[in-house]
């Protein structure tokens, strides 16, 4: 009868044994399904949305490797950072952080892209007046701005030549370049084109008018930056003050400022601190942005 119950014993064992190895197999499975499912939407999207960000700014790079570039900086760099520091908190911070950063970085470079555009189109726009008044019809005086002007101007009326090329409508050429360069300074120029086409008139004498304006306009721009530049830089001063001071108490009374991540009131306190310094900076950098 012992021998029975041993053996009915073992037996039950050997059956649960089985069944968490199951159940964790299944579950492990499950969520491999999930993981690569994610994962594959997450690339799709990834290489997508880099793909059609770096060719509006005609750069043309493998959208793959980047998310292999991507993809291991998210896993790597936390990792580092929780081995060295051993603070989980601050490793889902730099987590966060490179996850987000692609996009930041796209705005930025777009931000700069726009900005050189704007500074070129008066000289741009003076050097069509000028092959127009020698002679030279819209289209060759484009192809000499092509030709002579650096990019990015260079580049989006290159492509708007390569669409007439191909038989596309001026219109919506014009309509396609102004997708890609939504400036309202550009806009000006596109609707006197737009306007030059149906009615006629002396484009060269708009286009050195919008030329002179532009250019008035980007040094009203200047003195108004250089204007605010202080108060942009009592900003920045005032919103790092308060996180240098931080580091100092760190390193004076590292015991006392400790309590700030590793207690509940801390994190409450680190998390007003942290939105009133965000907040404090937004308000400076609203009242020293001034639209012209």
């Amino acid at each position: 009868m012992e021998t029975l119950l041993n053996f009915a014993g073992d037996a039950l064992f050997f059956i649960s044994i089985v069944g968490v190895f199951l159940s964790a197999s299944c579950l492990a499975y499950a969520v491999f399904i999930i993981g690569n499912n994610v994962m594959s939407g997450y690339k799709e999207t990834f290489t997508e949305s880099a793909s059609a960000n770096m060719a509006d700014m005609f750069m043309f790079i493998d959208a793959t490797r980047l998310f292999y570039i991507n993809l291991l900086a998210i896993v790597v760099v936390p990792v580092l950072v929780w081995l060295i520091i051993r603070d989980l908190p601050t490793a889902i911070g730099v987590f966060a952080l490179i996850a987000i950063m692609p996009g930041f970085m796209y705005r930025s470079m777009r931000k700069k892209r726009f900005k050189r555009f704007e500074e070129q189109l008066p000289d741009g726009l003076l050097m069509l007046t000028g092959a127009m008044r020698s002679g030279a019809s819209l289209n060759i005086a484009l192809e000499g701005l092509v030709k002579e002007q650096p990019a990015p101007l260079s580049q989006e009326f290159e492509l708007f030549m390569r669409e007439q090329r191909i038989g596309t409508d001026f219109d919506k050429s014009l309509t396609n370049m102004e997708k890609r360069v939504p400036i309202q300074d550009f806009a000006m120029v596109t609707s006197a084109l737009r306007i030059n086409r149906e009615i006629g008139g002396n484009l060269a004498e708009i286009l050195e008018s919008l030329a002179e304006t532009l250019r008035r306009k980007q040094q009203m721009e200047g003195k108004i930056e250089s204007l605010t530049a202080q108060g942009k830089l009592q900003g920045i001063v005032m919103t790092g003050l308060p996180v240098l001071l931080g580091v100092l108490l760190y390193f004076m009374e590292p015991e006392n400022m400790e309590k700030l991540w590793t207690t509940t009131v801390g994190y409450i306190v680190l998390g007003i601190i942290i939105i009133m310094e965000f907040m404090g900076y937004v308000m400076i950098r609203k009242i020293t942005s001034i639209d012209v």
